[in-house]
Order: structure tokens, then C-alpha cells, then sequence
């Protein structure tokens, strides 16, 4: 299969979105040979019109009716897109999972094991997965000064949407293939376990190489480094809290892994410009 290199990092996922982000995407002009990314979000994109062909871990042709999902840390690029349209859709999976929600990520744990990147939805379900992710943008447009509210309408209505891909894996005809890796191994780990005290070691350890070896393997498939990738999922759980809770910054920082306060607050800034206390704030006026 052809290897992709990742370039550069998606960063279209905006921080106070931290849960879930949805948006409808056309493309009326031919593209071609875009670089290739990789997020820290999973993503998927339900095709409901056009052409595409993409790279990841392998080529894939994409039209009307196919879902293609990315796991987070995933390397793909565009090769070709002829007059698409699509339903894009980013969440932070460590947000999702901690939630109880985890055997719903089982369509991207395939995806990551070598399965196959694309979903065929039935017809019949293409108008009901639509409304779906209608119902979803409208929540996140429309209902921006009730945060605990909105979160609960999203994360339902995600979901729902993720429920559907898992009936149509569950009856497609997908050949899983042995893929595990270092990386692979590593970045689950990490999502089922940054939101608690975890060390680089406690990663080299879950998938039997040294730190070094870990750490430099997430770097070159990635991008991002393995303490990148748990203070990723870190920072995104913690908007999560600051936006749709009243808890205080210091629970927050012990609910997302930090023992100690002060540190969390000062990764906090060095993320997003401001204390905890002042970026939520400043997204809640």
C-alpha cells in the first residue's frame, strides 16, 4: 500500500468545539493533489454528491452514499475531488469515550488495524443520516447560549450518526487486515488513557518498546509527539469541562490528569493564549 507522509497539521478543528464540529462542504471545482494531514480529532465525511479519490493507507474512490473515516493521527490527502459534496464531521474521541460511549469507535479502531477506510450506507438510510447531520449543524448554530444544553443535543445527535456507520460496517463486506504497529498501538493507548496520570513510560510499556522508540514513531507518522498527543486529548476534555460545567479549575485539572493545578493552568495558556479561568470567560459571554 502506498505510505503517506504527513506535512502538516490540520488544525481546522476550532478549540472551542470541543466536543464535536460539523460543517457542509462543496467543492464545485476539480482538485487535485492536495498535501496530506493529520488531525488530533477523529473525523468523518459522509459523501452525498460528486467524485473524490483519497489517500490513506492505501487509495480509495468515494462517491455518493460512502462515509470515509479517519482516525485521529491518521495521514490522507486529497488526490482528487471532482464536483463533491459532503458532510464533514470532527470530535475529540478521548471527550466521546470517557463518556462510556467507546464501543462506537469500533468502525475507526478497524479503520486502524487495516480495514477498510470506507463505509457504504444503505440507500435507504442516506435521507435519515442526512437529517442527522442537519439536525447537528443547526444544534451547534442555533443554541450557542445554552453550552450544557448543546452539548447534550450534539453529543446524541453524534451518536446517532456514529451508530449508523456501525450498522453499516457491521453488514459490509470489509476485509480486516493485521496492522498493528507502535503507532497504532500507541495512539489507542493514549485515547483510552491520557484523561488520567500517564507518562511516556506508561505508553512504552503498554506496547513494549522504549520511550525513545514511541515517542520518535508518533513524531514521523504524526507530527506530533507522544506527549503532544496526550496533552492534546487533555486540553480538549478540559474545554469540554470549562464550557458545559461550573467545576473549578483545579477539579478540572485533576478530572483531565494533572495533579497538580498550577502546571495544568500553565499548559493551558501555552495552548490557547489565556488562563483556564479567563478563556472560559471570554467563550461565555
Amino acid at each position: 500500500m502506498t505510505s503517506v507522509r504527513p506535512v502538516a497539521r490540520d488544525t481546522s478543528f476550532a478549540p472551542e468545539q470541543a466536543v464535536v464540529a460539523v460543517r457542509y462542504n462543496t467543492k464545485h471545482k476539480d482538485v487535485t493533489g492536495c498535501a496530506p494531514v493529520t488531525h488530533t480529532h477523529a473525523a468523518l465525511a459522509f459523501y452525498t454528491g460528486g467524485q473524490a479519490r483519497i489517500e490513506q493507507n492505501g487509495e480509495w474512490n468515494i462517491g455518493a452514499g460512502d462515509v470515509m473515516l479517519v482516525p485521529a493521527g491518521e495521514a490522507h490527502r486529497m488526490l482528487h475531488v471532482q464536483q463533491s459534496e459532503f458532510w464533514g464531521l470532527g470530535f475529540c474521541v478521548p471527550c466521546f469515550a470517557a463518556n462510556g460511549a467507546a464501543t462506537l469507535l469500533e468502525p475507526f479502531e478497524r479503520v486502524r488495524d487495516g480495514g477498510a477506510a470506507v463505509v457504504r450506507i444503505p440507500t435507504t438510510r442516506h435521507e435519515f443520516l442526512q437529517s442527522l447531520f442537519r439536525e447537528l449543524e443547526e444544534a451547534g448554530r442555533e443554541m450557542r447560549g445554552a453550552s450544557s444544553t448543546r452539548e447534550a443535543v450534539q453529543r446524541s445527535l453524534l451518536t446517532l450518526i456514529l451508530n449508523e456507520v456501525q450498522r453499516a460496517t457491521s453488514t459490509s463486506e470489509s476485509i480486516k487486515t493485521a496492522r498493528s504497529s507502535v503507532v497504532v498501538d500507541s495512539l489507542r493507548f493514549i485515547e483510552r488513557n491520557c484523561l488520567r496520570r500517564l507518562t511516556l513510560g506508561d505508553i512504552a510499556a503498554a506496547v513494549g518498546k522504549s520511550p525513545a522508540y514511541v515517542t520518535s514513531a508518533l513524531t514521523q507518522a504524526t507530527g506530533r509527539s507522544a506527549g503532544e498527543w496526550i496533552v492534546s486529548g487533555r486540553m480538549a476534555e478540559a474545554r469540554r469541562l470549562l464550557l458545559h460545567s461550573d467545576e473549578m479549575v483545579d477539579v478540572i485539572a485533576e478530572r483531565v490528569g494533572y495533579a497538580d493545578a498550577t502546571h495544568f493552568i500553565r499548559m493551558f495558556r501555552r495552548q490557547h493564549g489565556a488562563t483556564p479561568a479567563a478563556w472560559r470567560v471570554s467563550k461565555l459571554r
